[in-house]
């Protein structure tokens, strides 16, 4: 006899279904009959909308893989002058959106703005600079921001077994550069592919920085097929387009991560880090300060000095609004992300035989492949059904006309970013789980414990800093969040991630800059806890002369 599914399969289902809802309705789309609509923007532009979208991947994999390898190899192997501050400063560019930096540098790079008049005033530049607005600008500043996804891992993984294996690479004769090049960089390789994966899928996901440079992508088609031309089916299909892309990413992370724990070394310890000295020193310096300054301090000054100057002209109460907003849904969003989230490791942890909970848990985990717009759009059908289904029973049953009671409201909001986020409270969680001996559960189990109780009265109070710290980053992660807030949200809905994209938009980019600033000193909090983390517990190995 079969047995029934139990409450946690029965919720694991509930959890995931909805998530896989707008995913199954992009694909069907992708592959529905060619509209005329479709086959204009295939004839056009569909072309232009790739090429510019795997350029500016291209771009950013240059740039996030150059800084993010080279600088973690610094500071995992090297010694000078501020090496403690540059291992969790390196990692503070993640607390910026990259189209908040895209504002300041448009700002300051300017052909009227404030570097290009002084450069012209002092004899220095006769013309003006390549225009940041283009996609080398848009690759760069997503370089700069996207990059310490390849320095996390990649440092990682040079800490971990670098040392031992580049030490026995120079008793056998090789050089520095050889035994760099052959062994720790090979040995890296899988963390650093990962990190660089996750990166270019931002990447090909961004809409702020295209839209305001004026480069089209796909998601920058998305956003005009739907919200521009009112075209709902062909903007279904351009999402098809981008979704397909990501997941090729999504499989080509999962091969480079493969591997990453093969050939185990005896003794796990990091390399003695070589002191560097003279030019060298300061060479280490500079690679390290680069990214730092370019991605966090040079455009935070930008939005200081704007914010303080100019600012918002309805900071104030209006200004108070668009915190509210902000704070409102990313709260919620934040704290069902957290529940859900212990559902799902809870389950897996009662249940992780059964094949059916593993594949819910696994498709309530797949929205963070997925990008925000593609997954705003691909929800919009799912949601207007169930909406009109709900209607037609309260109307039928009760005689209530409730109207849509879902989509155009902020419930629309919170259920995509559930869908965006879960895994980031998901892996925060699974985490926490995993330091939980499993003698805790025999113990309680044991003494009567049904699996709620012990979820309840022993899981709970041990993951509370794990559900907090899920909490604290979906929450971040929301107010950050800027294309699906642009599609899903209320009429007369305003959030500081779309303040500050409508006033940019406008050219009132002085203006942009309080609720710019105020993101990203958002974004900081958890930026700061993950460098702590990661590097606030270590202590330097001792330094060798070279």
């Amino acid at each position: 006899m079969r047995r029934a599914p139990s409450v946690w399969s029965v919720g694991t289902a509930a959890i995931a279904l909805p998530i896989a809802a707008p995913i199954a309705a992009i694909l069907l789309a992708f592959l529905a009959p060619a509209s005329e609509v479709w086959t204009h923007l295939r004839e056009t532009v569909l072309v232009e909308y790739v090429v510019n979208t795997l350029a500016l991947v291209l771009w950013v994999a240059t740039v996030a893989l150059l800084v993010g390898a080279s600088c973690a190899w610094l500071v995992a192997t090297r010694d000078f002058p501020g090496r403690r501050v540059f291992a969790w400063a390196l990692i503070l560019p993640f607390a910026a959106p990259a189209y908040v930096v895209a504002y300041a540098y448009a700002d300051l790079l300017a052909f009227a703005g404030p570097l290009q008049t002084w450069l012209r005033e002092t004899g220095v530049l006769e013309g003006g600079l390549p225009a940041v607005r283009s996609l080398p600008g848009a690759g760069l500043v997503l370089g700069f921001t996207l990059y310490p996804y390849v320095y996390l891992l990649a440092h990682n993984a040079f800490a971990a077994q670098a040392g031992p294996l580049t030490e026995a690479a120079r008793t056998l004769g090789a050089t520095p550069g050889r035994a760099f090049f052959t062994v720790a960089l090979r040995h890296a390789r899988p963390a650093i592919a990962g990190g660089l994966a996750l990166a270019l899928m931002e990447a090909a996901a961004d809409f702020g920085v295209v839209d305001f440079f004026g480069v089209p992508t796909l998601t920058n088609g998305i956003f005009r097929t739907w919200y521009a031309q009112g075209e709902y089916s062909a903007a279904m299909q351009l999402a098809g387009w981008l979704f397909l892309i990501v997941a090729v990413l999504v499989v080509l992370e999962q091969l480079a991560r493969r591997g990453l724990h093969a050939n185990p070394v005896g003794r796990n310890a990091p390399p003695a880090r070589v002191r560097l000295t003279g030019w060298r020193a300061a060479f280490a310096v500079a690679v390290c300060a680069t990214p730092v300054t370019l991605g966090l301090l040079l455009p935070g000054a930008v939005l200081v000095h704007n914010a303080v100057v100019a600012g918002d002209p309805t900071f104030g109460a209006p200004f108070v609004g668009y915190v509210t907003n902000s704070v409102t849904v990313a709260s919620l969003a934040a704290v069902l992300a957290a529940l859900s989230a212990l559902w799902l490791n809870y389950a897996a942890r009662l249940e992780g035989g059964s094949r059916f909970l593993r594949a819910g848990v696994r498709t309530a985990t797949l929205g963070y492949a997925v990008p925000g717009m593609v997954l705003a759009v691909g929800l919009i059908g799912p949601l207007t059904a169930a909406d009109r289904a709900l209607a037609g029973w309260l109307r039928d049953v009760f005689d209530i006309n409730a109207g849509l009671l879902l989509t155009g409201t902020s419930a629309a909001l919170v259920f995509v970013y559930l869908a965006r986020f879960l895994t980031v409270a998901f892996n925060t969680i699974e985490g926490g789980m995993a330091r939980i001996h499993p003698n805790y559960d025999g113990a309680a189990r044991s003494l009567g414990a049904a699996p709620g109780r012990l979820l309840a009265r022993v899981h709970v109070p041990i993951l509370t800093p794990a559900l907090l710290t899920a909490m604290l980053l979906v929450f971040v992660d929301v107010i950050k969040e800027l294309p699906a807030t642009l599609i899903l949200r209320p009429f007369n809905f305003e959030t500081l991630a779309t303040r500050a994209y409508r006033l940019a938009s406008d050219e009132r980019i002085a203006e942009a800059s309080t609720a710019s600033l105020l993101i990203v000193a958002v974004g900081l909090v958890p930026t700061v806890l993950l460098a702590l983390q990661n590097f606030g517990a270590r202590r330097a190995p001792q330094g060798l002369n070279p």
